[in-house]
């Protein structure tokens, strides 16, 4: 494990992220929202509150609703090309387009108690080498969601090289787009994507994001783990809790 002074500048690449993340925290159309474009039903807030995923839904870690006060507006985050402002959302949580409605939720792995008295090294390292996911689900009229996930393709091949943004004061800069094996499943359309973080002194580390359309519904996911902040390794989606969150919109 690298030093604390390495970990506390590879958190502070990703500030607008980790404030985000690390700190936490079915709808109907006239075709059950597979058909064309523009058919599906936007599902209002209340429903949106519904279908997002609950303690009940998962077997390991805390549920809880995301901080009001990491409800940053789009106008917040400014991504340097604006092709890849559609990652920059996503990277931070952020619904992209013009969403009905949104909620957000997050997810943080559980951590096994220590089997002694005292803390071990190997009981360190496995608190910090579990994710934490922010869950944000938005709703769209008249085709939008399919337009937020044709936005994210075109961003992943554009945005491959790189790109940066600005969020909450601090700049970001992302050196490598690349898509991630473990796409969710369950949604009708997913977009898996790995994103390597550049820190001030230079180290990188992954984060991954995930962007999922269910119908009229949006949903990403955008995980970040300590433990591959520290060490620099890459660490595998979870998608045990997209797929629990892609069930409950039916």
């Amino acid at each position: 494990m690298r030093s604390t002074t390495v970990r506390r500048s590879a958190l502070a690449a990703s500030a607008a992220a980790l404030a985000l993340l690390v700190t936490a925290c079915g709808g109907s159309s006239d075709d059950d929202g597979k058909g064309d474009e523009g058919k599906a039903k936007a599902l209002t807030a209340a429903e949106l509150e519904k279908a997002a995923l609950a303690q009940a839904d998962v077997k390991n870690g805390k549920v809880v609703p995301a901080p009001k006060t990491y409800d940053v507006s789009q106008d917040k985050v400014k991504a340097e090309q604006a092709q890849c402002q559609s990652l920059a959302f996503a990277q931070t949580g952020i619904p992209a387009g013009t969403p009905a409605a949104s909620v957000k939720r997050s997810w943080t792995e559980g951590v096994e108690k220590p089997s002694g008295d005292e803390i071990s090294k190997e009981d360190i390292d496995r608190a910090f080498d579990r994710d934490t996911v922010l869950i944000t689900l938005a709703s769209y009229e008249d085709g939008g969601a399919e337009a937020v996930l044709k936005d994210v393709k075109a961003a992943q091949g554009a945005c491959a090289g790189g790109f940066a943004y600005a969020a909450d004061g601090g700049k970001t800069r992302i050196t490598k787009v690349a898509a991630d094996k473990a796409a969710p499943a369950g949604a009708d359309e997913a977009v898996a994507l790995s994103l390597t973080i550049a820190a001030e002194d230079g180290d990188t580390f992954p984060v991954k994001v995930a962007v999922t359309r269910k119908g009229s519904t949006v949903v990403t996911f955008t995980v970040v783990n300590l433990g591959a902040a520290t060490n620099g390794k890459d660490s595998p989606f979870p998608t045990e809790i997209a797929d629990a969150q892609l069930a409950k919109l039916g």
